[in-house]
Protein backbone atom coordinates (compact mmCIF):
# COMPACT_ATOMS: atom_id res chain seq x y z
CA UNK A 1 0.00 0.00 0.00
CA UNK A 2 1.10 3.53 -0.79
CA UNK A 3 1.17 6.49 1.55
CA UNK A 4 0.65 10.15 0.63
CA UNK A 5 4.27 10.84 -0.26
CA UNK A 6 4.60 7.85 -2.58
CA UNK A 7 1.36 8.64 -4.42
CA UNK A 8 2.46 12.26 -4.82
CA UNK A 9 5.86 11.30 -6.23
CA UNK A 10 4.22 8.75 -8.56
CA UNK A 11 1.99 11.52 -9.91
CA UNK A 12 5.04 13.63 -10.77
CA UNK A 13 6.99 10.67 -12.11
CA UNK A 14 4.18 9.45 -14.35
CA UNK A 15 3.69 12.94 -15.81
CA UNK A 16 7.43 13.24 -16.46
CA UNK A 17 7.38 9.89 -18.25
CA UNK A 18 4.50 11.14 -20.40
CA UNK A 19 6.51 14.19 -21.46
CA UNK A 20 5.05 16.84 -19.15
CA UNK A 21 7.64 18.97 -17.30
CA UNK A 22 7.14 19.54 -13.57
CA UNK A 23 8.18 22.76 -11.87
CA UNK A 24 7.91 22.99 -8.09
CA UNK A 25 8.87 25.78 -5.69
CA UNK A 26 8.18 26.73 -2.10
CA UNK A 27 9.85 27.27 1.23
CA UNK A 28 10.82 23.66 1.96
CA UNK A 29 9.62 21.67 -1.03
CA UNK A 30 12.75 19.65 -1.71
CA UNK A 31 12.32 17.43 1.37
CA UNK A 32 8.83 18.69 2.33
CA UNK A 33 8.09 20.73 5.45
CA UNK A 34 7.07 17.55 7.26
CA UNK A 35 9.92 15.46 5.82
CA UNK A 36 7.67 13.36 3.63
CA UNK A 37 8.70 14.22 0.07
CA UNK A 38 12.49 13.79 -0.17
CA UNK A 39 12.43 14.80 -3.84
CA UNK A 40 16.01 16.05 -3.44
CA UNK A 41 18.49 13.88 -1.57
CA UNK A 42 21.73 15.34 -0.20
CA UNK A 43 24.96 13.40 0.08
CA UNK A 44 26.02 13.65 3.71
CA UNK A 45 29.75 14.13 3.13
CA UNK A 46 29.77 16.47 0.13
CA UNK A 47 26.35 18.21 0.23
CA UNK A 48 25.92 17.13 -3.41
CA UNK A 49 22.29 16.91 -4.48
CA UNK A 50 20.52 14.05 -6.23
CA UNK A 51 16.99 14.26 -7.69
CA UNK A 52 15.71 10.71 -8.31
CA UNK A 53 12.76 11.96 -10.39
CA UNK A 54 15.22 13.39 -12.92
CA UNK A 55 16.55 9.90 -13.79
CA UNK A 56 13.49 7.80 -14.57
CA UNK A 57 14.16 7.43 -18.32
CA UNK A 58 16.25 8.97 -21.05
CA UNK A 59 13.23 10.38 -22.86
CA UNK A 60 11.46 11.86 -19.85
CA UNK A 61 10.55 15.53 -19.37
CA UNK A 62 12.63 17.64 -16.96
CA UNK A 63 11.77 18.34 -13.33
CA UNK A 64 12.68 21.62 -11.64
CA UNK A 65 12.33 21.81 -7.87
CA UNK A 66 13.61 24.67 -5.73
CA UNK A 67 13.45 25.76 -2.12
CA UNK A 68 12.40 29.39 -2.37
CA UNK A 69 12.84 32.53 -0.29
CA UNK A 70 10.34 33.55 2.38
CA UNK A 71 8.41 35.90 0.12
CA UNK A 72 5.14 34.29 -0.84
CA UNK A 73 4.01 37.33 -2.82
CA UNK A 74 7.09 37.30 -5.07
CA UNK A 75 7.35 33.54 -5.53
CA UNK A 76 3.68 32.85 -6.24
CA UNK A 77 3.64 35.80 -8.66
CA UNK A 78 6.64 34.36 -10.51
CA UNK A 79 5.16 30.85 -10.65
CA UNK A 80 1.83 32.20 -11.88
CA UNK A 81 3.67 33.88 -14.74
CA UNK A 82 5.63 30.69 -15.45
CA UNK A 83 2.41 28.65 -15.62
CA UNK A 84 0.91 31.24 -17.96
CA UNK A 85 3.81 30.90 -20.40
CA UNK A 86 4.13 27.10 -20.06
CA UNK A 87 0.61 25.61 -20.04
CA UNK A 88 1.85 22.05 -20.64
CA UNK A 89 3.95 22.02 -17.45
CA UNK A 90 2.69 21.13 -14.00
CA UNK A 91 3.64 24.28 -12.08
CA UNK A 92 3.29 24.07 -8.29
CA UNK A 93 3.80 26.48 -5.43
CA UNK A 94 3.59 25.08 -1.90
CA UNK A 95 3.37 27.12 1.29
CA UNK A 96 5.43 25.86 4.21
CA UNK A 97 2.19 26.03 6.21
CA UNK A 98 -1.08 26.90 4.50
CA UNK A 99 -1.42 29.99 6.69
CA UNK A 100 1.54 31.54 4.87
CA UNK A 101 -0.55 32.09 1.75
CA UNK A 102 -1.77 35.34 3.31
CA UNK A 103 1.57 36.82 2.26
CA UNK A 104 0.51 36.19 -1.35
CA UNK A 105 -3.07 37.38 -0.99
CA UNK A 106 -2.67 40.10 -3.63
CA UNK A 107 -1.64 37.55 -6.25
CA UNK A 108 -4.55 35.29 -5.26
CA UNK A 109 -7.07 38.14 -5.49
CA UNK A 110 -5.74 39.86 -8.60
CA UNK A 111 -4.70 36.86 -10.68
CA UNK A 112 -5.61 33.36 -9.53
CA UNK A 113 -9.27 34.03 -8.90
CA UNK A 114 -10.09 36.72 -11.45
CA UNK A 115 -7.67 36.73 -14.40
CA UNK A 116 -9.85 34.56 -16.62
CA UNK A 117 -12.85 36.81 -16.07
CA UNK A 118 -10.86 40.04 -16.45
CA UNK A 119 -8.48 39.16 -19.27
CA UNK A 120 -9.71 35.85 -20.69
CA UNK A 121 -6.43 34.18 -19.73
CA UNK A 122 -6.46 30.62 -18.40
CA UNK A 123 -3.79 29.40 -16.01
CA UNK A 124 -3.11 25.94 -14.59
CA UNK A 125 -0.99 26.77 -11.54
CA UNK A 126 -1.37 24.41 -8.57
CA UNK A 127 -1.16 25.74 -5.00
CA UNK A 128 -0.57 23.29 -2.14
CA UNK A 129 -1.52 24.58 1.32
CA UNK A 130 -0.93 22.30 4.35
CA UNK A 131 -4.10 22.54 6.47
CA UNK A 132 -5.53 20.77 9.48
CA UNK A 133 -6.15 21.16 13.20
CA UNK A 134 -3.53 19.23 15.18
CA UNK A 135 -3.01 21.59 18.10
CA UNK A 136 -0.09 23.45 16.52
CA UNK A 137 -1.51 26.85 17.36
CA UNK A 138 -3.15 29.74 15.56
CA UNK A 139 -0.53 30.22 12.84
CA UNK A 140 -0.13 26.58 11.80
CA UNK A 141 -3.67 25.24 11.54
CA UNK A 142 -5.80 26.99 8.94
CA UNK A 143 -5.09 27.82 5.30
CA UNK A 144 -8.27 29.91 5.35
CA UNK A 145 -10.62 27.71 3.30
CA UNK A 146 -13.31 30.36 3.70
CA UNK A 147 -11.28 32.98 1.82
CA UNK A 148 -10.88 30.81 -1.25
CA UNK A 149 -14.52 29.73 -1.27
CA UNK A 150 -15.57 33.39 -1.12
CA UNK A 151 -13.59 33.93 -4.32
CA UNK A 152 -15.21 31.02 -6.17
CA UNK A 153 -17.65 31.86 -8.98
CA UNK A 154 -18.16 31.10 -12.68
CA UNK A 155 -15.92 27.99 -12.47
CA UNK A 156 -12.87 30.20 -11.97
CA UNK A 157 -10.74 27.93 -9.76
CA UNK A 158 -10.73 24.41 -8.31
CA UNK A 159 -10.64 23.89 -4.54
CA UNK A 160 -9.95 20.42 -3.14
CA UNK A 161 -9.29 18.78 0.22
CA UNK A 162 -8.35 15.15 -0.43
CA UNK A 163 -8.39 12.31 2.10
CA UNK A 164 -6.67 9.53 0.16
CA UNK A 165 -3.29 9.34 -1.61
CA UNK A 166 -4.95 7.94 -4.74
CA UNK A 167 -7.35 10.86 -4.98
CA UNK A 168 -4.47 13.32 -4.67
CA UNK A 169 -2.58 11.38 -7.37
CA UNK A 170 -5.48 11.64 -9.81
CA UNK A 171 -6.13 15.29 -8.92
CA UNK A 172 -2.58 16.32 -9.82
CA UNK A 173 -2.60 14.39 -13.08
CA UNK A 174 -5.99 15.85 -14.01
CA UNK A 175 -4.38 19.29 -14.15
CA UNK A 176 -2.57 18.41 -17.38
CA UNK A 177 -4.89 15.82 -18.89
CA UNK A 178 -7.83 18.17 -19.14
CA UNK A 179 -8.19 20.18 -22.38
CA UNK A 180 -8.30 23.45 -20.42
CA UNK A 181 -6.42 25.10 -17.57
CA UNK A 182 -7.77 26.27 -14.20
CA UNK A 183 -5.87 27.18 -11.02
CA UNK A 184 -6.01 24.38 -8.46
CA UNK A 185 -5.90 25.03 -4.71
CA UNK A 186 -5.36 21.92 -2.59
CA UNK A 187 -5.58 21.86 1.19
CA UNK A 188 -2.98 19.21 1.84
CA UNK A 189 -2.60 17.25 5.09
CA UNK A 190 0.00 17.24 7.82
CA UNK A 191 -0.82 14.40 10.24
CA UNK A 192 -2.31 12.29 7.45
CA UNK A 193 1.10 12.06 5.82
CA UNK A 194 1.85 9.27 8.29
CA UNK A 195 -1.62 8.15 9.33
CA UNK A 196 -1.78 4.33 9.13
CA UNK A 197 -5.21 4.43 7.46
CA UNK A 198 -4.39 7.14 4.94
CA UNK A 199 -3.06 4.72 2.32
CA UNK A 200 -4.11 3.57 -1.14
CA UNK A 201 -3.52 0.47 -3.22
CA UNK A 202 -1.57 0.54 -6.46
CA UNK A 203 -4.81 -0.45 -8.26
CA UNK A 204 -6.49 2.72 -6.96
CA UNK A 205 -3.77 4.74 -8.70
CA UNK A 206 -3.71 2.65 -11.87
CA UNK A 207 -7.48 2.71 -12.38
CA UNK A 208 -10.32 5.19 -12.14
CA UNK A 209 -9.84 8.89 -11.58
CA UNK A 210 -10.44 11.73 -9.15
CA UNK A 211 -13.50 11.34 -6.91
CA UNK A 212 -15.16 14.66 -6.09
CA UNK A 213 -17.19 12.98 -3.36
CA UNK A 214 -16.59 9.72 -1.48
CA UNK A 215 -19.66 8.04 -0.04
CA UNK A 216 -19.71 5.86 3.06
CA UNK A 217 -19.45 2.06 2.65
CA UNK A 218 -22.87 1.36 4.20
CA UNK A 219 -24.28 -2.17 3.87
CA UNK A 220 -27.90 -1.03 4.16
CA UNK A 221 -28.51 2.65 3.27
CA UNK A 222 -32.10 2.32 4.45
CA UNK A 223 -30.83 2.08 8.05
CA UNK A 224 -29.11 5.48 7.90
CA UNK A 225 -30.80 8.15 9.99
CA UNK A 226 -27.98 10.71 10.06
CA UNK A 227 -25.62 11.84 7.29
CA UNK A 228 -22.43 13.63 8.34
CA UNK A 229 -20.78 15.52 5.49
CA UNK A 230 -17.19 16.60 6.10
CA UNK A 231 -13.99 17.44 4.26
CA UNK A 232 -10.37 16.60 4.98
CA UNK A 233 -8.59 14.78 7.78
CA UNK A 234 -11.41 15.09 10.35
CA UNK A 235 -12.94 12.12 8.50
CA UNK A 236 -10.45 9.75 10.11
CA UNK A 237 -11.33 11.01 13.60
CA UNK A 238 -15.00 10.42 12.85
CA UNK A 239 -14.32 6.98 11.42
CA UNK A 240 -12.38 5.92 14.52
CA UNK A 241 -15.24 6.73 16.90
CA UNK A 242 -17.88 5.29 14.54
CA UNK A 243 -16.07 1.96 14.46
CA UNK A 244 -15.29 2.00 18.17
CA UNK A 245 -18.94 2.52 19.13
CA UNK A 246 -20.20 0.33 16.27
CA UNK A 247 -22.59 2.99 14.99
CA UNK A 248 -24.42 1.62 11.95
CA UNK A 249 -27.02 4.28 11.24
CA UNK A 250 -24.66 7.22 10.63
CA UNK A 251 -23.07 7.71 7.20
CA UNK A 252 -19.84 9.73 6.98
CA UNK A 253 -19.44 11.30 3.54
CA UNK A 254 -16.31 13.07 2.35
CA UNK A 255 -16.52 16.15 0.14
CA UNK A 256 -13.18 15.97 -1.67
CA UNK A 257 -13.81 18.83 -4.10
CA UNK A 258 -15.29 21.92 -2.52
CA UNK A 259 -15.46 23.93 -5.73
CA UNK A 260 -16.93 23.36 -8.21
CA UNK A 261 -19.36 21.45 -6.02
CA UNK A 262 -20.22 17.96 -7.38
CA UNK A 263 -23.94 18.69 -7.47
CA UNK A 264 -24.92 15.52 -9.36
CA UNK A 265 -23.16 13.35 -6.79
CA UNK A 266 -24.80 15.29 -3.96
CA UNK A 267 -28.24 14.76 -5.50
CA UNK A 268 -27.51 11.04 -5.79
CA UNK A 269 -26.48 11.10 -2.14
CA UNK A 270 -29.79 12.67 -1.12
CA UNK A 271 -31.67 9.98 -3.02
CA UNK A 272 -29.58 7.22 -1.42
CA UNK A 273 -30.25 8.52 2.10
CA UNK A 274 -33.72 9.95 1.50
CA UNK A 275 -34.96 8.58 4.82
CA UNK A 276 -32.21 10.30 6.87
CA UNK A 277 -33.59 12.65 9.52
CA UNK A 278 -30.40 14.62 10.24
CA UNK A 279 -28.03 16.15 7.73
CA UNK A 280 -24.89 17.48 9.42
CA UNK A 281 -22.03 19.60 8.11
CA UNK A 282 -19.03 18.99 10.37
CA UNK A 283 -15.81 21.00 10.22
CA UNK A 284 -12.75 21.48 12.41
CA UNK A 285 -12.63 25.23 11.84
CA UNK A 286 -14.55 27.80 13.95
CA UNK A 287 -18.12 28.52 12.93
CA UNK A 288 -17.19 31.84 11.29
CA UNK A 289 -14.43 30.15 9.23
CA UNK A 290 -14.07 27.02 7.15
CA UNK A 291 -16.57 25.94 4.49
CA UNK A 292 -19.78 26.29 6.53
CA UNK A 293 -20.98 29.67 5.22
CA UNK A 294 -20.31 28.46 1.68
CA UNK A 295 -22.16 25.16 2.22
CA UNK A 296 -25.05 27.01 3.81
CA UNK A 297 -25.29 29.36 0.83
CA UNK A 298 -24.83 26.91 -2.03
CA UNK A 299 -26.70 23.90 -0.61
CA UNK A 300 -29.46 25.89 1.06
CA UNK A 301 -32.16 23.39 -0.01
CA UNK A 302 -30.60 20.75 2.28
CA UNK A 303 -31.57 21.32 5.94
CA UNK A 304 -28.02 21.12 7.28
CA UNK A 305 -27.17 21.44 10.94
CA UNK A 306 -23.59 22.40 11.72
CA UNK A 307 -20.98 21.06 14.11
CA UNK A 308 -17.96 23.34 14.40
CA UNK A 309 -15.76 25.12 16.90
CA UNK A 310 -17.19 28.23 18.50
CA UNK A 311 -16.82 31.50 16.60
CA UNK A 312 -13.34 32.88 17.10
CA UNK A 313 -11.15 35.81 16.08
CA UNK A 314 -8.18 33.43 15.92
CA UNK A 315 -8.08 30.45 13.54
CA UNK A 316 -7.14 28.10 16.41
CA UNK A 317 -6.33 27.96 20.11
CA UNK A 318 -2.74 28.20 21.26
CA UNK A 319 -3.29 25.54 23.93
CA UNK A 320 -2.78 21.91 22.94
CA UNK A 321 -5.01 20.74 25.81
CA UNK A 322 -7.79 23.08 24.69
CA UNK A 323 -7.40 21.81 21.13
CA UNK A 324 -7.78 18.18 22.22
CA UNK A 325 -10.85 19.02 24.29
CA UNK A 326 -12.45 20.88 21.37
CA UNK A 327 -11.63 18.08 18.93
CA UNK A 328 -13.11 15.38 21.17
CA UNK A 329 -16.27 17.46 21.57
CA UNK A 330 -16.64 17.88 17.79
CA UNK A 331 -16.35 14.17 17.09
CA UNK A 332 -18.63 13.08 19.95
CA UNK A 333 -21.34 15.53 18.88
CA UNK A 334 -21.47 13.85 15.47
CA UNK A 335 -22.70 10.69 17.21
CA UNK A 336 -24.56 12.40 20.05
CA UNK A 337 -27.38 9.83 20.13
CA UNK A 338 -24.97 6.90 20.33
CA UNK A 339 -22.52 7.94 23.04
CA UNK A 340 -20.97 5.30 25.26
CA UNK A 341 -18.63 5.82 28.19
CA UNK A 342 -14.95 5.64 27.29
Amino acid sequence: KLDWAMAELLAYGSLLMEGYPVRFSGQDVERGTFSHRHAVVRVEDSEAQHVPLAYLAKAQAPIYIYNSLLSEYAVLGFEYGYALSSPFSLVIWEAQFGDFMNGAQIIIDQYLSSAEDKWNRMNGITVLLPHGYEGQGAEHSSARIERFLNLCAENNIQVANCTTPANFFHLLRRQLHRPFRKPLVVFTPKSLLRHPRCVSTIDALAQGGFQELIDAPIADPAQVTRVVLCSGKVFYDLLELKEKDQVNDVAIVRLEQLYPLPLKQIEALRARYAQAVDWIWLQEEPLNMGAWSYILRVLRDIPFKVIAREESASPATGSHKAHEREQRDLIRRAFARHLVAH
